[in-house]
């Protein structure tokens, strides 16, 4: 009888380690969201019937090569509607258009805009909202108000507070979230 428990024990024990042992090795659906390679910003800033494109370009993502990144031109005294682009063009053979992405997942991004060229010369509204009215910043106002020269940082995060204290407003420093990317253009308003 003695004999007969051991084995039993014995045997509970091999089959609970193998089971124990045996986890499926599944993907975790909610780690498949990761950050997109964005290599390209479009900014396409549009009075009337005259658009201006100012485009960051990185091809080959962080590092390597250094970034294309065009001066940004505008007149003072206008206001412009601000649409941006956000694309990966590692692959010139399958383009992705990152836009679409960030537009069905407003409510886990937000634009933010940065840099004394805010401060000094460029005042810049939010004109789309995500699914719980709070902004994403795919579309914008930007209205020149005075002449000189500045920077502007336009970061996208992800997964931002977008209850946060001001950042409804655009600002960044209570979004927290991860940054899917952050470039700065050269601006100079006339």
């Amino acid at each position: 009888m003695m004999k007969l428990n051991r084995t039993l024990i014995l045997l509970f024990l091999v089959f609970s380690i193998s089971f124990l042992s045996c986890k499926k090795n599944e993907e975790n659906p909610e780690d498949s969201n990761e950050s997109e390679l964005i290599t390209t910003v479009r900014l396409k800033f549009t009075e009337g019937a005259n658009t201006r494109t100012f485009t960051f370009r990185d091809l080959d993502g962080a590092g390597g090569m250094a970034p294309v990144i065009d001066n940004i031109s505008l007149a003072n005294g206008r206001t412009y509607t601000l649409d941006i682009e956000v694309l990966d063009e590692s692959d010139p053979r399958d383009v992705e258009d990152i836009t679409k992405e960030v537009l069905e997942e407003g409510d886990e991004h937000q634009f933010f805009f940065t840099g004394s060229a805010l401060t000094n010369l460029l005042t810049i509204t939010y004109n789309d909202r995500d699914k719980n009215n709070r902004p994403i910043g795919l579309k914008n106002n930007a209205t020149v108000r005075a002449t000189g020269n500045g920077q502007m940082t336009v970061t996208l995060r992800h997964e931002p507070n977008k209850t946060a204290t001001g950042v409804a407003n655009g600002q960044i420093a209570n979004a927290g979230g991860e940054t899917d990317i952050e470039v700065t253009f050269n601006v100079t308003a006339q």
